[in-house]
């Protein structure tokens, strides 16, 4: 058990929030303190290009097919599978890491997938079928083994209508050639900067036989040790533009989290969900700070309409274009769907899913065919690569802030030991906490799912407050001398 995971177990001890109770109005210097850009961060985001997205995405259609069942096929014209494109995404890999005076640690991960035993829905392996999970770690500049690791991933693999058919071109160009672009263009973007924590960009197979890659690798994290304490997982990011629809936003971006951790116990489960703590699981603190990361790289901008028509007021009219920004879906995946996060989630990792606004199901899992005047298949044409650009933006942000950031407290407990209206919070500093580290309270309203409040502790590790904690969610969370911050952690009760 992850020890970030085993800290979110103990949150069903919270005390009990009333439903009716009221947040006290704090003071105008317990608003949320939110960091602003970092310059380097920034500047490291705006190399992210549209035209290299389009580049991948492309190359990875030309392969005709990717199904992860096409790794054992000897018929396929040369260049055409799987295995050429794991093939490439590990060149690429290694182009970016030679870019970068050697960076990245580009490595596979291979195995066999037997077939499940006859009858089970889940039985999509005909036949013993290699798989190569590909990934590159850029090892961060600390030496402390208590720096945090953060990974993004998409998934390589690509299928027609029938999961089974390996020979029929499959372009998964949404799906989910779009995922593997941003872990591409992230390794690009953030090759450039030198950061504390370690990254790891992947690009998993399996993910339509049923998650296999990511299960492999997941698995594989936890057996190797490795400190993640963020997985982002990016399926379907393609921000499908299809001629006459009007219901997609491009603007936004959903990011789905899981509440009651999936490898909790039942009687863990129980206890979280009687006490109303599923809103601070690791995977929806890991949505929470996208939210909050956002606004600082993305904004809105003015649009300048030309003159109207003789006689219309609205010459000269300027209005503002949303800002793209993530929206959170409190579910873990969508209905009757599943992605490579939920494999993270089962290893007790905090992971969540970036998927565009608005699917178009005809662009989906769907063999290339015109009927009624309507073109099935998962096209490049289809993908808006400006879109796909910005979900790599806030990937990169959200891996880059969180690498550079201290580790999460430890130990945060909100101290119970007598009846009153204050709550005083305790923890111990963080594992990875480099010189200036400090560490702030956060707390909202119990029906607010984003932090409205904070209160710096300096480098203190206990703060009280003049707020009820019957009426609060609480997290404490690490600054470095930059602003960068750390995931938050809730408290749980204490007696000293």
């Amino acid at each position: 058990m992850s020890c970030r995971f085993g800290l979110f177990l103990m949150v069903f001890l919270t005390v009990a929030v009333s439903a009716s109770a009221q947040v006290a109005a704090p003071g105008a210097t317990d608003r949320l303190a939110v960091a602003s850009a970092d310059p380097q961060i920034a500047a490291a985001i705006r190399t992210i290009s549209p035209a290299r997205v389009k580049e991948d995405i492309a190359k990875l259609v030309s392969f005709g097919t990717r199904s992860t069942l096409s790794s054992m096929d000897t018929d396929l014209p040369p260049g055409h599978g799987i295995n050429a494109a794991a093939d490439w995404i590990e060149s690429e890999f290694k182009a970016i890491s030679e870019g970068c005076g050697g960076c990245l640690e580009v490595k596979r991960d291979e195995f066999t997938e037997n077939p499940a035993p006859a009858g089970e829905r889940s039985n999509r392996f005909a036949r013993p079928t290699k798989l190569t999970n590909v990934y590159a770690i850029m090892h961060g500049t600390s030496t402390d083994k208590n720096a945090p690791w953060v990974l993004v991933t998409g998934h390589m693999d690509s299928r027609v209508t029938d999961v089974m058919d390996s020979h029929s071109d499959a372009p998964g160009a949404n799906d989910d050639a779009s995922g593997v672009a941003v872990s591409l263009e992230s390794a690009r973007s953030l090759s450039k900067l030198k950061l504390p924590g370690t990254v790891v960009f992947v690009a998993v197979a399996g993910e339509e036989q049923g998650l296999n890659g990511s299960h492999h690798l997941a698995h594989l994290a936890k057996e190797e040790g490795w400190p993640l304490e963020a997985v982002l997982n990016n399926d379907i990011v393609g921000g499908d533009t299809t001629p006459g629809d009007t219901m997609e936003d491009k603007s936004a971006v959903r990011v789905f989290s899981e509440s009651v951790p999936s490898s909790a116990t039942p009687e863990q489960q129980r206890m979280i969900l009687a006490l109303g703590a599923e809103n601070d699981s690791p995977s929806r603190m890991l949505a929470r700070d996208v939210a909050e990361l956002a606004p600082e790289y993305f904004h809105a901008t003015e649009v300048h309409h030309p003159p109207a028509a003789p006689g219309v007021m609205r010459s000269g009219l300027v209005h503002l274009e949303p800002a793209f920004h993530p929206v959170l879906i409190l579910r873990r995946d969508r209905y009757l769907r599943g992605g490579d996060h939920t494999s993270f989630n089962g290893e007790g990792f905090a992971a969540i899913r970036f998927t565009e606004w608005r699917e178009n199901f005809n662009h989906q899992h769907q063999t290339l065919r015109t009927e009624n005047g309507i073109e099935y298949g998962d096209l490049l044409k289809f993908v808006d690569f400006n879109y796909v650009a910005n979900v790599a933006r806030i990937n990169s942000v959200t891996l880059a802030t969180l690498a550079s950031a201290p580790s999460e407290p430890r130990n945060v407990k909100v101290l119970t030991r007598a009846l009153d209206n204050n709550s005083e919070l305790t923890w111990e500093p963080s594992a990875f906490a480099p010189p200036g580290t400090t560490y702030e309270v956060l707390w909202r309203d119990s029906a607010t799912m984003l932090w409205g409040h904070s209160r710096s502790a300096g480098t203190a590790t206990t703060l009280k407050l003049d707020v009820s904690k019957d009426n609060v969610l609480f997290g404490v969370r690490a600054v470095d001398a930059a602003g960068h911050r750390s995931l938050a952690v809730p408290p749980t009760p204490g007696r000293s």
